[in-house]
């Protein structure tokens, strides 16, 4: 059973065309459910005469509404959409049927891009990749919440979305989707993400990597990194440190610059600290 969990907060104008999508797929969704985080501009009226489960809730941000989503929802299978992105008629289908070839609990789709009514190419470094792409995913998030299927159990092994985070809080999550799990990359663009709106998240908050930052120590502190991978985290975050620092220097905000350089130093030396102590225990004794 699959079921569709749509997230929503004042997009009256886009909720019956996403609805809509996921009433024409090719196969049959059996749950569709609409999390309204908190709409002022009448949303309810426009889903009223649509078979899905209408929740209202106090605005709490996108990771609560999703979260409420999974908690009420019912299907084996999760799928997301954005209220102002749309799936493709093939999406739940193409996904299903391969996941469950190839023995998947988590897919991701490519994506048609539109902003301010255009379409736009995706850049170099928003490719895609199968398999275990932690790696892949520090950068920054290349996976869009719309295109994703993922089997319930995932998330009884690595919780759900995190409520502190405003913004970035899909980056979190497929960092620790992705050190747990492989994960099935589709080459079809199934899904439409419409961009570019005045009110959009990315445009409220400045300095976005301190976001992701704070998701890269979570996963150092977790406990479910490899060696390598601990590695690439913290060098990420040394990265990202010294963006938001200089950033912060130049908008003459010092002590917010001092505090991410110093987080810089830190990772930058647990990094080293972390190859010593790995080179060591490679070594072998010598024979007598």
């Amino acid at each position: 059973m699959v079921s569709a969990i749509i997230t929503t907060y004042n997009r009256r104008a886009f909720v019956r065309e996403a609805i809509e999508s996921v009433l024409s797929q090719d196969y049959k969704v059996e749950e569709i459910i609409v999390v309204d985080d908190g709409s002022e501009d009448g949303t309810e009226e426009e889903v009223k005469d649509y078979p899905v489960k209408y929740i209202w809730k106090e605005n709490g941000g996108i990771s609560s509404a999703r979260n409420l989503g999974i908690e009420v929802s019912r299907g084996e299978y999760l799928a997301f959409l954005d209220v102002d992105d749309l799936w493709l008629k093939k999406k739940i289908s193409t996904q299903i049927k391969l996941m469950e070839e190839l023995n998947y609990e988590i897919s991701y789709t490519d994506e048609i891009w539109i902003k301010d009514g255009k379409r736009i190419n995706q850049k170099k470094k928003h490719r895609k990749y199968s398999g275990f792409i932690y790696d892949k995913c520090l950068p920054l998030c290349i996976i869009s919440p719309s295109s994703v299927i993922i089997k319930r159990r995932v998330f009884e092994e690595v919780g759900l979305f995190d409520e502190s985070l405003p913004v970035c809080e899909d980056y979190d999550m497929w960092l620790r989707i992705t050190a747990r799990f492989p994960v099935l990359f589709v080459e079809k663009p199934l899904i439409v993400k419409r961009g570019g709106h005045d009110d959009q998240l990315s445009k409220k908050y400045v300095a976005m990597d301190r976001f992701r930052i704070k998701a890269l120590m979570k996963m150092v502190e977790s406990g479910w990194l490899d060696p390598e991978m601990k590695r690439r985290t913290l060098l990420e975050i040394e990265r990202k440190s010294l963006i938001v620092a200089n950033g912060a220097k130049k908008r003459g905000k010092l002590e917010e610059a001092e505090y991410y350089f110093k987080i810089a130093e830190w990772s930058r030396e647990m990094a080293k600290e972390w190859i010593c102590a790995q080179q060591e225990s490679n070594l072998q004794p010598l024979d007598s």
